[in-house]
């Protein structure tokens, strides 16, 4: 795998979003072509992603309205994933959604019964209408016995009037009143990427994460067992990488500058 690392038995790709494909509202020069070409070499992906707000397919036309050819089936949630965490350990579970409508959605459609009192799980993810009842029911919830679930553990999320509290902050608040670990889904944890791989019909180690943040793609890559690809056009750049391998004690297998770069590493 020295010219064309999709020789082997690499089968698939999972692409990360913010910093590896665009910049908010704004696409990376050379996304478009980068999954133009990947479909037209017939390469398998998923564009996967910690954002358990959106539904597929919001995030597959807000990648349309930049110009980047997608379709709601390609795109990866840490809201499905979770849902479809709790639906595989407990079919049918009653479940209290902390979220908004990628979560319900996903929920819904994973078959799960969804409650406003004595839940077997509780699923939490971006909440902007989160409060301090909302607090105190999850809090009795998980303390009494429902297992906590968080879609994704990002203390802080980029807007464009400046940064806002993600989801793990306010799990982090959950966690702290009912005293209660929860089970995390999206990245760095390698649920998201097994849940995409397994829609892939591959194998992990079958895969490659390409993302532009060691301490979430990458480390999310490595965890889950696959083939890791960082971008240096997002939050871990040339200045910092050094840094970041330090914290999270993993190296990529691969490093491109931008995309351009990629596309040669791909073949594409």
């Amino acid at each position: 795998m020295t010219d064309n690392i999709l020789t082997g038995n690499i089968k698939g790709l999972l692409l990360d979003l913010d910093g590896t494909l665009y910049h908010g509202g704004i696409m990376i020069p050379g996304a478009d072509e980068l999954i133009a070409g990947l479909r037209a070499k017939g390469i398998p992906f998923l564009f996967v992603t910690n954002n358990s707000s959106r539904t597929p397919e919001s995030v597959a036309g807000h990648l349309r309205a930049m110009g980047i050819k997608a379709q709601a089936q390609e795109v990866c949630t840490s809201s499905l994933a979770a849902a479809r965490y709790i639906a595989g350990e407990s079919p049918g579970a009653s479940v209290a959604i902390l979220g908004e409508e990628g979560l319900h959605r996903a929920c819904e459609e994973a078959g799960l019964n969804i409650v406003s009192d004595s839940p077997q799980y509780v699923v939490q993810g971006i909440d902007r209408s989160f409060t301090y009842d909302t607090l105190t029911r999850a809090a009795r919830w998980i303390a009494g016995g429902a297992t906590f679930v968080l879609t994704n553990p990002d203390l802080m999320l980029p807007s464009d009037d400046g940064m806002l509290p993600g989801a793990g902050t306010l799990g982090a608040a959950i966690e702290a009143a009912s005293g209660m670990t929860p089970v995390i889904i999206g990245k760095p944890h390698r649920h998201l990427m097994n849940y995409a791989t397994s829609l892939l019909g591959i194998d992990p180690k079958e895969a490659v994460v390409v993302g532009d943040n060691m301490r979430t793609d990458i480390a999310a890559g490595a965890n889950a067992g696959c083939r890791t690809v960082l971008l240096l056009t997002g939050v871990t750049t040339e200045d910092n990488l050094e840094r970041h391998k330090e914290l999270t004690g993993i190296s990529p297998d691969y490093i491109c500058r931008n995309l351009a770069d990629l596309r040669v590493l791909l073949g594409v």
